[in-house]
């Protein structure tokens, strides 16, 4: 039997719509469970689909400052979120959970 080669998936080559780029978001903020690092990656993923150079103009934020920010290994501020999320042009939104 042959060896099975295999590659890593990466989630940023199949977001292509802002619907998908969306839905995408809206699910890591369902599964993060108050991890802003998961959501923080997350909007990493989707900036990489769209490309991190325009994402980081739009958001006003240097190219470097916004991979730091994105890469999951450390809370991004909420300001530098709300930047990247308008950039992305997606925009976050609250319903009340029932406890």
């Amino acid at each position: 039997m042959g060896k099975t080669k295999t590659s890593k998936y990466d989630v940023a080559e199949h977001l292509r719509t802002p619907e998908e780029m969306a839905a995408y978001l809206e699910a890591c903020m369902e599964e993060a469970d108050g991890d802003a690092t998961f959501i923080a990656k997350a909007l990493g993923d989707i900036a990489r689909a769209r490309g991190m150079s325009q994402v980081a103009r739009d958001a006003g934020l240097s190219r470097e400052s916004l991979y730091k920010a994105l890469s999951g290994d450390r809370a991004p501020t909420f300001d530098t979120i709300l930047k990247v999320v308008n950039a992305l042009g997606l925009k976050l939104h609250a319903e009340a959970v029932e406890h």
